[in-house]
């Protein structure tokens, strides 16, 4: 498992467009995912420690910042063959079991997290009402362990700003996870 940073914010950057198959049967696209105030796009997966340490945060945050304006989708973009609990069926009692308050889709091709430039899971992508990256850090601080209770809500804070404001901070600290596990072509 490598474990990796996510590159410096690039503010202004437009979100890519995609259509996804969401667990919940349903298709998903960046126009049917977004909020009035925003977009947060995360890759995640079931599998990634980093992930686990902090998903039940994830669904706070998500279900917090839906208040605000801002939707949330989760995408999961690793090649499941070697990563079987990163498979359909493992998504779908994911989504369950955690009741996601957002969409989780699954990016088989890998083209979208390409598009995106996702390299690592947790990787969070927060965009403004114009749908221009504001925010490109991580959760909190936690890493693979779950930082303390009362952690400074770092990409909740920054979402809740860009949603009242249309700007995210100027100083973001990188996500870090595990790698993608991107498939053999």
């Amino acid at each position: 498992m490598v474990s990796l940073n996510t590159p410096i914010c690039e503010f202004g950057l437009r979100a890519p467009d995609f259509d996804l198959p969401g667990v919940d049967g349903r298709r998903w696209t960046l126009a049917s995912a977004r909020g009035p105030r925003g977009l947060l796009v995360m890759f995640i997966c079931n599998h990634c420690p980093y992930v686990k340490a902090v998903i039940h945060r994830i669904v706070r945050d998500a279900r917090d910042l839906a208040a605000y304006g801002i939707g949330s989708i989760a995408i999961m973009a690793n090649d499941p063959t070697d990563y079987p609990e990163d498979s359909w069926d493992n998504m779908v009692r994911t989504a369950t079991r955690l009741q996601f308050p957002f969409p989780y889709a699954m990016d088989e091709t890998q083209d979208v997290a390409r598009a995106y430039g996702a390299v690592c899971t947790p990787d969070f992508f927060g965009y403004n009402a114009d749908l221009e990256l504001q925010y490109r850090g991580r959760l909190d601080a936690s890493r693979r362990d779950t930082a303390p209770e009362g952690a400074t809500r770092e990409l909740f804070e920054a979402m809740r700003t860009v949603s009242t404001s249309g700007h995210g901070p100027a100083e973001q600290i990188p996500s870090v996870g595990c790698s993608i596990k991107w498939k053999n072509t």
